[in-house]
């Protein structure tokens, strides 16, 4: 799980130094594997542009470009195949030195060197040497609106100080696989509010429930499955602000849509899916019928990475009357995903069984952001509220009209545990002493709300009465 400081801060205030917020997270039982500084790691690295390419006299791999960097013209020699005259790309100049990665001593200057008696006068990049996400053969080609000549910190928008934690879960809290169940901890801490995102619910003269309608067949395996719809969205770029936060924490940019769910996944835990609605066949009623459905054995189904798939009868998987359209907390199908063509949008936030995913997963070797919170347990109760978080956050980055409501299945409803507390036995068990406001504030900054009071038992000493607490459904261990 990565965080960076600055989203943290967003949901809880605090004054720690990145050090300190390192430490105390230690010390809540989070594993800090690494700390990393943003600010200056793309320095001496320029949006360029490639005037011509050869190919390099003697060598069959090797090509020669001329550059433009927005203030001359450079000689690169590179060994990628991917670019061409036209691309534009970053490059790093003389003299500076690449990102440093995880196990490096020394960072790597960049130096004009001769190769084959060609002096290169600078290095045009991969998204590799620049740890950013992404699995591109060669170099990273930047979209053509990029300016020459900008420091390319400032046109990924990396022009503040930030600084990104990669941090180890444990598997008995899978809350913390979210920015917000992190900051929660922060402000039990801290004592601060917690500052969780505001969502107005529009009201639409269109009901979702007019459609699209959703039927689960095996509530074991899927114990709640919401769905809303958005109508005229207009699929493109991400906002900055959108781009850069999800690539500070090594995710890649895909579309606003897209993007928005992964966002939100990543802001709450709870993953989220986006169709293109008239991919989805309809039903007997002429609305598109999502149908969450064990797979028949040796069913084919081609997920969003192209890869056909054989399936078996314990695989959940999510479909309309005709065909699967997505592998049940897994992955998407490649039959109805987003694209530039998309106008209509049909937004899934569920909660399916942890083992069955986790089996799921293994056996088609196949794990995904999304997978890996369903093994663990995400939580029920907020499928709803991550939902219209999302529609939320679609509709100002990609435009369109939401409809009313949200058609939402739940055939067994949770009802939160709730635990009997005797504050002289909190006292006695961590050896302090706490006043029982003290306990109840702290307890209710983790989410855990009193629900009334018990009478003490015949025979025990005179105190405060015992309380019942509310376990919130976030805290599946």
């Amino acid at each position: 799980m990565k965080v960076t400081l600055n989203w943290l801060k967003q949901y809880v205030d605090f004054d720690w130094s990145p050090e300190e917020l390192a430490e105390r997270l230690t010390l809540l039982g989070l594993e800090v594997e690494g700390v990393r500084k943003l600010a200056g790691e793309f320095e001496g690295i320029v949006v360029a542009q490639i005037l011509t390419r050869d190919k390099v006299p003697g060598s069959d791999k090797l090509t020669v470009c001329k550059v433009n960097d927005g203030t001359q013209e450079r000689t690169i020699i590179c060994g990628a195949q991917n670019h061409k005259a036209g691309d534009k790309v970053p490059l790093i100049l003389p003299n500076f030195a690449l990102p440093l990665k995880p196990g490096d001593q020394e960072p790597f200057v960049i130096k004009e060197r001769k190769v084959f008696g060609i002096t290169s006068q600078g290095m045009m990049c991969s998204p590799q040497e620049l740890r950013l996400p992404g699995k591109i053969e060669g170099l990273l080609i930047l979209p053509a609106d990029a300016p020459v000549g900008k420091p390319f910190a400032e046109y990924l928008g990396r022009t503040g100080s930030d600084v990104v934690y990669d941090l180890e879960v444990t598997p008995n809290r899978p809350d913390w696989n979210s920015v917000i169940g992190i900051a929660r901890e922060i402000a039990a801490v801290t004592g601060n509010k917690l500052k969780t995102p505001e969502v107005r619910r529009q009201k639409s003269e269109v009901r979702t429930e007019n459609l699209v309608s959703v039927r689960i067949e095996d509530a074991e395996l899927c114990p709640r499955y919401t769905a809303r719809v958005l109508r005229g969205v207009k699929i493109g770029p991400s906002p900055d602000w959108l781009r850069v936060t999800l690539d500070k924490v090594g995710q890649r940019s895909i579309n606003n849509v897209v993007d928005v769910t992964n966002y939100v996944m990543l802001e709450t835990g709870q993953p989220l899916h986006a169709f293109d609605y008239h991919l989805i066949a309809p039903g007997r009623d002429g609305k598109p019928t999502i149908v969450a459905r064990r797979a028949a054995a040796g069913e084919k189904f081609k997920t969003l990475d192209n890869v056909e798939r054989t399936l078996t009868g314990e695989m959940l998987l999510i479909a309309d009357e005709q065909n699967g359209i997505a592998l049940a907390g897994v992955m998407g199908g490649a039959n109805t995903e987003i694209n530039d063509r998309t106008v209509d949008v049909l937004l899934e936030s569920a909660c399916f069984s942890p083992a069955n995913i986790r089996r799921t997963s293994k056996a088609l070797g196949l794990r995904s952001e999304s997978s890996y919170r369903f093994e663990r347990g995400v939580d029920i109760g907020i499928c709803e509220w991550a939902s219209a978080r999302a529609a939320r956050l679609i509709l100002e980055t990609a435009g369109g009209r939401l409809a009313d409501g949200v058609v939402d299945v739940c055939p067994k409803p949770v009802r939160p545990a709730q635990i009997t507390l005797c504050h002289r036995k909190v006292n006695e068990l961590l050896g302090i002493q706490l006043r029982p406001e003290e306990i109840e504030f702290y307890l209710g900054q983790l989410g855990l709300k009193t629900a009334g009071r018990k009478a003490r038992p015949v025979g025990e000493d005179a105190g405060p009465e015992p309380v019942m607490f509310q376990i919130p459904t976030f805290r599946v261990d």
